[in-house]
């Protein structure tokens, strides 16, 4: 069993002992802290949170644990049910509420739940308020209301549509081109959220023929739900056999977007994010945001618009900090996540699918095609094991000394650019591992990179024996 307590929200495996798995008792304990968070936040004491869930088996289990918590500590709640984590984002501004939670395990494995933390702009909480919780969670402050106090429970069974309307209204989706193209698109919804949410949205933008896989939200995942080519290969054969025009893959929680090419090819996870801002730029010139792990093709594509690009620390409370510090007027992480500042700062699948769409539509051509007007990188990703004795913070700095006369950001480990090829070292928060990626125009050369950097690191673990 596994609990993990961390910054943006506590994840865990269902059942086990206290404070091993995420148990009932820790589902209580780390929502009542997060009410006393939000009750400091606030001069009135009153609170109000939007609660949402994906639709993996615990889920109504644990939502039913956090809302009487909720209830308990004096919060009122608007129970929003089966949704998306963009839907509860935007819900959070809409209702005027304090704060939100997520119930979702995001790609996990069916066995995993999570709570998913927002502040009252329906953003993830800081690194610093996560701390500030986790201490209020360990402490004595957790004190529940009388029965005179009690929140109160509101249903909103409207959310996902709303969330639709407003996509709809982006001046970058065109219902009409979307509708004329008469496209045929597959759709893999990992039997959670996603099965309501996408085909709702397809035929708001005027898709009617859907090739609808696993679009049942019972939470039984069909396959490995991250999506990640290897886990594609059914809707991949659909869309050939068919003859779809595009095929689109959500996460349990609807905040990755997978993109699958007519010919059954991955468009790749990595170039979710590089063409849709490439389509923004054409109508919005802007900065662009992606974390120092995702592929150089946004900054290629950023500046071929003659536009700025940034990078932030890994996670997506480092880019959407990075986005308002730089004025982005797009941005995202290479996993398929698509932050789009009009709609809210949250990764949105839903608006990644109705703004591509428009795009292939606009383009006229096939999906491979629009695919191989961007540049080519391949990522290869790698990690080296270390004994915990040996000092990883040595380790990088070592990296970054042999390397100082090339291209180095240190704001999340170590990245070193070579040309147009980098390497990025990250050490583990949990345990003596590197974790190192690589990016280059093939997979051979990027993989060659990243053992000469294993092979440095050895190399500097032995000096310093």
């Amino acid at each position: 069993m596994t609990l993990i307590k961390s910054i943006s929200g506590i994840r865990g495996t269902i059942g086990g002992s206290q404070g091993d798995g995420l148990t009932p008792l820790d589902v209580v304990k780390f929502t009542a802290a997060y009410a006393v968070w939000l009750k400091n936040q606030s001069d009135n004491q009153s609170c109000k949170v939007v609660v949402g869930r994906d639709a993996r088996i615990s889920g109504e289990m644990v939502s039913g644990l956090v809302i009487s918590t909720l209830v308990s500590m004096g919060v009122d709640v608007i129970n929003t049910g089966l949704s998306t984590t963009p839907t509860v984002e935007m819900d959070v501004p809409h209702h005027n509420a304090s704060g939100g939670i997520i119930l979702t395990a995001s790609h996990n494995p069916k066995q995993w739940n999570a709570l998913k933390l927002l502040n009252n702009k329906g953003e993830f909480i800081s690194a610093a308020d996560g701390e500030e919780l986790l201490r209020i969670a360990e402490s004595d402050e957790l004190v529940f209301s009388d029965v005179n106090k009690l929140g109160k429970i509101t249903e909103d069974n409207y959310s996902i549509n709303r969330h639709i309307e407003k996509i709809l209204a982006l001046p970058y989706v065109d219902v009409n081109a979307i509708r004329e193209k008469n496209f045929k698109v597959a759709i893999d919804c990992v039997n959670s959220t996603g099965g309501i949410a996408v085909p709702a949205l397809l035929k708001a933008l005027g898709v009617e023929n859907i090739l609808a896989l696993y679009c049942e939200p019972n939470g039984q995942f069909p396959h490995n739900p991250e999506p990640l080519p290897e886990n594609l290969t059914e809707i991949a054969k659909e869309i050939r056999k068919k003859g779809a025009h595009v095929g689109l893959v959500v996460d349990p929680d609807v905040d990755r977007l997978a993109i699958v090419c007519e010919d059954g090819e991955m468009f790749g996870e990595e170039y979710t994010l590089v063409a849709i801002a490439d389509f923004i730029l054409q109508h919005k010139k802007g900065n662009t945001v992606s974390n120092l792990s995702s592929t150089r093709a946004l900054r290629d594509v950023t500046e071929k618009h003659g536009c700025s690009y940034s990078a932030a620390a890994v996670g997506e409370v480092n880019v959407v900090t990075k986005m308002k510090e730089t004025n982005a007027v797009i941005g995202g992480e290479g996993n398929g996540g698509v932050i789009l500042p009009e709609l809210h700062y949250g990764r949105d699948a839903l608006a990644g699918i109705a703004i591509f769409l428009t795009q292939l539509a606009k383009y006229g051509k096939s999906c491979s095609m629009l695919r191989a007007s961007y540049p080519d990188y391949y990522i290869s990703k790698n990690k080296i094991e270390l004994t915990p004795e040996i000092n990883v913070d040595e380790v990088l700095e070592g990296v970054k000394k042999k390397y100082a006369a090339q291209p180095i950001n240190t704001i999340d480990g170590v990245k070193i650019e070579f040309n147009k090829e980098w390497v990025h070292l990250r050490k583990s928060n949990t345990e003596p591992i590197i974790r190192i990626y690589s990016e280059s125009e093939s997979i051979t050369t990027a993989a060659t990179l990243a053992e000469k950097i294993i092979s440095d690191i050895k190399e500097i673990i032995t000096s310093h024996n």
